[in-house]
């Protein structure tokens, strides 16, 4: 089976956009995949950080969905200690019956601690911030449930109310409404990793949930993968690669010169130099990729990560950069590509999209994948 594409709305918009430029570039970003053949948009969730200023990606999703047919959307990821789980039961709910189940729901204890901090958090530890997760989506689950309970947890405090059969069609109009997600089913829930050992991983594989790396280095993406396996087999599941999805950062156009030079010149050298490399300096974060080429990470720069970690060039290059990686980790199955600013002049960026969906993808699969008959007749 070919590798699937999907794209990460983080949204990485420089300071200086207003919020509604976010939003109409996120749903621009919305359609356009969903016309190229992508098959996935997660949207992140951030309250603090400037290039990243998106609190509610539900809004994009809502407004992209009467304009879409095939794409799914996940919030990458509703930051559940941040808000009251039964709210967002009924929201997440709601908005899967909107998007009639082309809905994933990504889920997060927070990054940042800034974001915690407005949100009446005041000493975000990770530890009291993962029980956090756990027990708002065990409230969440029992809500999508419909049926009869009241919790009082240690940090939320929810139920659900008992409800009489309606006997008469009087009585039917005036039962609770279903805010159970699409079709009663409860959503796939996916999480993000960062860390070479990072607890999302684990987590993902205790509970079966589909994993998202963030690209760092070939030893973390492995790790990765070994610890989300070792977990979802111990727990009684059986791992499947083509559900675990990749974030990285990749551009193609018509040559590798032209390609370099976008990225480059434009949107996402900008935002690497002004706001990625130093906080990936700063926290250590070049550090795999560092390791992966043999260099000083105080030596890694932009030019650096375009030749050695991004996965730029023409579409030729681009599916053997691809092939590379997935011989060397064991593959994955949906490319997640990073979105970035665009807005003034995004033509360079939908023919990227449409090149990588198009031209790139097909030609990418597992390793010791067979092609299907229906590649073979695409092809």
């Amino acid at each position: 089976m070919a590798m699937e594409t999907g794209l990460i709305f983080h949204p990485y918009m420089r300071p200086g956009r207003t919020a509604r430029q976010t939003f109409e570039w996120g749903v621009q970003n919305s359609v356009a995949c969903d016309k190229a053949g992508f098959t996935s948009m997660m949207i992140s969730e951030h309250a603090s950080q400037i290039w990243e200023n998106i609190p509610n990606p539900e809004l994009i999703m809502a407004a992209a969905a009467l304009q879409t047919s095939q794409i799914k959307f996940a919030p990458m990821a509703h930051i559940l200690p941040h808000q009251h789980p039964a709210k967002l039961a009924i929201m997440v709910g709601w908005l899967s019956q909107i998007l009639e189940g082309r809905y994933f729901l990504g889920i997060g204890a927070g990054a940042y601690p800034q974001a915690s901090y407005i949100h009446g958090i005041k000493d975000a530890e990770p530890q009291m911030l993962n029980d956090m997760v756990r027990e708002s989506l065990s409230i969440m689950e029992k809500i999508w449930k419909r049926e009869p309970f009241f919790f009082e947890g240690k940090y939320w405090d929810a139920g659900y109310p008992e409800e009489t059969p309606a006997e008469t069609e009087d009585d039917e109009q005036h039962m609770l409404a279903n805010f159970a997600p699409f079709n009663g089913a409860f959503p796939e829930i996916a999480v993000t990793g960062f860390s070479a050992n990072s607890p999302s991983m684990k987590l993902a594989g205790e509970k079966n949930f589909k994993p998202v790396s963030i690209y760092s280095g070939l030893d973390a993406l492995k790790r990765h993968w070994e610890i989300y396996a070792e977990a979802n087999i111990k727990a009684g599941f059986t791992p499947i690669r083509q559900r675990h999805a990749v974030s990285q950062t990749v551009f193609c156009a018509d040559t590798d010169a032209e390609a370099k030079r976008l990225v480059m010149e434009g949107p996402i050298g900008y935002c690497f130099n002004k706001y990625l490399i130093p906080i990936w300096h700063r926290f250590g974060m070049m550090d795999g990729f560092a390791k992966d080429a043999g260099i000083n990470p105080a030596d890694a720069d932009l030019e650096f990560l375009v030749d050695n970690v991004f996965v730029v060039g023409s579409p030729d290059t681009v599916v053997d950069k691809l092939n590379t990686l997935f011989e060397a980790t064991g593959g994955w199955g949906t490319l997640q590509v990073e979105s970035h600013d665009y807005y003034d002049d995004p033509t360079p960026w939908w023919n990227s999209l449409e090149l990588i969906a198009k031209e790139v993808a097909p030609r990418v699969r597992l390793p010791g994948a067979k092609t299907t008959a229906a590649e073979t007749v695409a092809a």
